[in-house]
């Protein structure tokens, strides 16, 4: 199975919580965490994650601050407070999408 298809649908998830363990992060941080925490097996892009950061930036989710690095600027992402909790939020949702999942895949007519 593709790695990178079971991510699309989870990519917001994946986001809050890369950045509620990490405080913050900046793209390409987030691509890398992505690759290395699925042992090369998910691979996210840019043209996918902007779009995802923007949303959640807009749904005031999380906020930027800004840095000079080697003389250019890199904007950070954090969660705001309502970020933490909607990161919480969806992990529980999750966890109970995949718990569900997990039952209908090992039903059996009759032994349910």
């Amino acid at each position: 199975m593709d790695g990178t298809k079971i991510i699309k649908g989870s990519l917001s998830l994946v986001v809050l919580q890369l950045l509620q363990h990490n405080k913050r992060m900046y793209g390409y941080e987030i691509t890398k965490a992505v690759k290395e925490g699925s042992k090369g097996k998910t691979k996210i892009t840019e043209s996918a994650l902007y779009p995802t950061l923007r949303k959640l930036l807009e749904e005031g989710l999380l906020e930027t601050e800004s840095e000079i690095v080697d003389g250019r600027e890199r904007k950070y992402y954090l969660l705001t407070r309502k970020g933490v909790k909607e990161s919480d939020n969806k992990l529980i949702a999750m966890q109970e999408a995949i718990i569900s999942l997990q039952r209908l895949l090992k039903y059996k007519l009759g032994h349910g």
